[in-house]
């Protein structure tokens, strides 16, 4: 419909923007409302809006497979170093047997062991007899060459399950299972006759060493600590008898 204007010149109204044209698509758009009546606004693009699952983590390529296995093979050897060196600082590195604090290990478990299942057993002290006059006349090589004998000739009086230590010097420890009082002393006088019976030759002299051996015996009421002093009282008496013998 057309207007005239106070000069009569006729102007025509503009006509509406259809929808689609390029002016209704700059326009911003409108904003929705939801049923409490709170404008909802769609979510930047690229970002996870509240309540979207999370994203999928990506899974290790397979290169890291290698790294993987190397780290395992790293970890089993120093458990394995670990191991070593836990052995070797209950190990006497002479003799190859426990020294004293792997022997007093395995005696309190024993004594552990005694307890809950009623067993019993008996604990050895031996002290070797005339070694510090051969370290003197032969050097401590012709010593160690005396003790690692000794220690072999009570290897082969005893079970493998009994327990051979070296507390320190010359003196040792052996715990042997279930043995009677009077079994355990007749132990003690056989482990002394087997030394008795070894003789060494040194620049040209032949030398005999030995043993005295002291009895404790290990029942439910045990301790590793007062059974090592019984022991190694009756070892000293013993070794009075022996001097008194020869």
């Amino acid at each position: 419909m057309q207007k005239k204007t106070r000069s009569g010149a006729k102007v025509t109204p503009r006509s509406k923007v259809p929808p689609g044209s390029k002016s209704a698509k700059s326009r911003p758009a409108k904003r929705g409302k939801t049923g409490d009546g709170v404008s909802k606004v769609a979510s930047p693009r690229g970002k996870r809006a509240k309540g979207s699952p999370a994203p999928r983590i990506p899974v290790a390529p397979n290169d890291s497979k290698p790294a993987i296995r190397k780290l395992r093979a790293q970890l089993a050897r120093a458990q394995a170093l670990i191991d070593e060196l836990q052995a070797s600082a209950d190990t006497d590195f002479l003799l190859d047997i426990p020294n004293r604090r792997g022997f007093e290990r395995e005696l309190n478990r024993s004594i552990a062991y005694i307890k809950r299942y009623h067993a019993s057993g008996a604990l050895i002290v031996l002290d070797v007899d005339r070694l510090k006059p051969i370290n003197d006349a032969f050097g401590h090589a012709a010593g160690d060459q005396v003790l690692k004998a000794i220690v072999g000739t009570l290897l082969e009086q005893v079970r493998s399950s009994d327990v051979i230590g070296r507390l320190g010097g010359d003196e040792f420890a052996l715990l042997l299972w279930n043995l009677s009082e009077t079994d355990a002393r007749a132990k003690a006088a056989l482990l002394e006759q087997a030394v008795d019976r070894l003789s060494f030759e040194f620049s040209g002299q032949v030398v005999t060493a030995g043993v005295s051996a002291g009895v404790a015996l290990l029942g439910p009421h045990a301790e590793a600590g007062r059974a090592l002093e019984e022991a190694d009282r009756a070892m000293y008496v013993r070794k009075a008898q022996r001097r008194h013998e020869a």
